[in-house]
């Protein structure tokens, strides 16, 4: 601990750094110029770096080799993303930066370029020491369900000997041992235009028809009540004198198994129109699957929990309802854990704030658990 302690000023220093470069999903200039200055920080530590292009902007793939009794051990896979809910603009504006003691403002500085620079000081501890290799994965649409890089998370992390996200942990600190799945699905509806006074009969209200669909999806849910189902989306028509021809919807969908989770996708892929002559198209835009307690993350925590003692950390987990790249190799089967990143609260608001200590704390523990687990 007295290392990372002595790194400190060095992390902050970093985090304050990289907030001020904005970086929102879909602003891939300013995600891949992100993505060049990581992979030229932590190749300090001798980590090498090459890039997986995608939609959404490059995913970073980061690789420090093994040393030691572990050299040729399976890596240790860091699950980490760029980019942030807030755009441009938000420093100058609702989330500036700001320090108050041990309180860093800003936005992204909790979710989660905080975990990243943990992950980087732990790069740092690791310099001369025995540990696994490892393997940080940055991605650069994970605010938005991870559309493109999904399939490039399960592949880096095939193959290895367990995964360690640096998203934020529990407001207590305690990490996150599995997560609920998350899908946005979404309804469009296909009716057909018409005069609304003079020919209202030859018209198919899509709209009409939508609100239809979403009292039946409201009683499908019903049935689950398990299934979190939250309508976050809806749109179409355009005038009080037009039959409108077009609307739909987005749902998000909260799931505790994949059983579950399977069984009310295929009901609702199966919806068909009220309205003859309507037409009703059902899609899955993102997809994380449900993330369930296994023995296997069972035994990464009571590892972490070893890792953390010398150092004086009380470490715990439980399981958490948001969803993120976690789910995917979780749900997968790769022993994994989540909630590596600092404490602090506010994500994706303008509160947004992390502890500054716990940076140090958390990247004690990875470079701990790197060297031993």
């Amino acid at each position: 601990m007295e290392c990372a302690e002595q790194r400190a000023d060095e992390d902050v220093e970093r985090l304050i750094a990289w907030t001020q470069v904005e970086t929102p999903t879909g602003d891939r200039a300013a995600l891949d110029g992100f993505a060049s200055r990581v992979a030229a920080e932590v190749g300090a530590y001798g980590a090498t770096s090459r890039r997986v292009p995608l939609p959404q902007g490059d995913a970073l793939v980061v690789e420090l080799a093994g040393r030691g009794p572990l050299a040729d051990a399976a890596p240790a896979v860091l699950l980490a993303h760029h980019d942030t809910v807030h755009a441009v603009g938000s420093l100058a504006g609702a989330v500036p930066l700001r320090r108050e003691g041990d309180v860093l403002h800003g936005p992204g500085v909790f979710d989660m370029k905080g975990g990243l620079v943990a992950a980087v000081s732990a790069f740092a501890l690791l310099v001369g020491h025995d540990h696994r290799p490892v393997r940080l994965l940055l991605t650069p649409d994970e605010e938005i369900g991870s559309p493109s890089s999904a399939g490039t998370v399960v592949a880096q992390a095939t193959g290895g000997a367990y995964v360690l996200g640096l998203e934020p942990p529990h407001p207590d600190g305690a990490l996150k041992t599995s997560r609920m799945g998350s899908t946005r699905w979404q309804l469009a509806v296909t009716g057909r235009a018409s005069h609304a006074a003079l020919d209202p009969g030859a018209g198919i209200n899509a709209i009409d028809e939508l609100v239809d669909q979403l009292l039946a999806v409201r009683a499908l849910a019903a049935r689950h009540p398990q299934v979190l189902a939250n309508v976050g989306v809806i749109d179409g028509g355009g005038r009080t004198n037009v039959v409108p021809d077009a609307a739909r919807a987005v749902v998000g969908l909260r799931f505790l198994d994949q059983e579950t989770e399977t069984a009310v996708l295929a009901e609702l892929a199966g919806l068909e129109p009220v309205r003859p002559g309507a037409i009703v198209s059902p899609s899955v835009l993102t997809r994380r699957p449900a993330w369930g307690p296994s023995p296997a993350t069972d035994a990464l925590l009571a590892s972490v929990v070893a890792a953390g003692a010398p150092l004086g950390l009380q470490i715990s987990g439980r399981a958490a309802t948001g969803a993120a790249d976690t789910n995917l190799t979780g749900g997968a089967g790769i022993p994994s854990l989540d909630g590596l990143g600092p404490v602090g609260a506010g994500a994706h608001a303008v509160t947004e704030h992390v502890l500054l200590s716990s940076i140090t704390q958390r990247a004690a523990l990875l470079a701990a658990v790197l060297s031993t687990v």
